[in-house]
């Protein structure tokens, strides 16, 4: 089994599958996002057992079909297949029609919504991980003022900053983090 380097993203781990078939990078993926999984599938199966069984057959079912797709965004496109692996599967038992049916409105209504969530989210950790390569005054300071809503007199007393330290370290520290997210 081949190793994985620390912090892959999910599209390096994607690449990795469908090059090496290595199934650490499958396994970490699973790891990452069973979570996620298991609520969507809990969401329209409406039964925590039933759910636990789909989350272990979308994953098994990533084996083929992760190669055979193209995959831009992982974790939108594991959400799409778990919400279409539940919506089959509710199909199969044909009794709940009507409430897939309602499902399928609502999803096709909220899809754009989703994708901005999406988005949002791994902005966010694209900054927390920015976050870590700022000196550790502009780090210290950006996370106290933004993350936890501190004042400036506050960071002031707490690290024993200047107010135009602070500021100072906090502009700087947003202008890098701009750099840094736009790399």
């Amino acid at each position: 089994m081949q190793q994985l380097p620390q912090n892959s993203t999910d599209e390096e781990l994607v690449l990795d599958y469908k090059s090496t078939s290595n199934s650490n990078a499958l396994a970490e993926l699973f790891v990452r996002y069973k979570h996620l999984v298991l609520g969507v599938c809990i969401k329209y199966l409406q039964n925590v057992e039933s759910a636990q069984d789909a989350t272990m057959q979308i994953f098994e079912k990533l084996v083929t079909d992760l190669p055979r797709h193209e995959v831009q965004c992982f974790k939108a496109w594991l959400y799409t297949s778990a919400k279409n692996y539940c919506l089959m599967q509710l199909r199969k038992t044909n009794n709940n029609t009507r409430y897939t049916q309602d499902i399928e409105q609502y999803d096709m209504e909220n899809e754009s919504e989703m994708h901005l969530i999406l988005e949002k989210e791994e902005n966010l950790t694209k900054m927390h991980q920015n976050l870590q390569n700022l000196d550790e005054h502009q780090q210290r300071c950006i996370n106290e003022f933004y993350l936890k809503k501190q004042s400036y007199a506050s960071i002031q007393s707490q690290y024993g900053y200047t107010f135009n330290e602070v500021k100072t370290h906090i502009q700087n520290g947003k202008r890098m983090l701009k750099k840094l997210m736009t790399a």
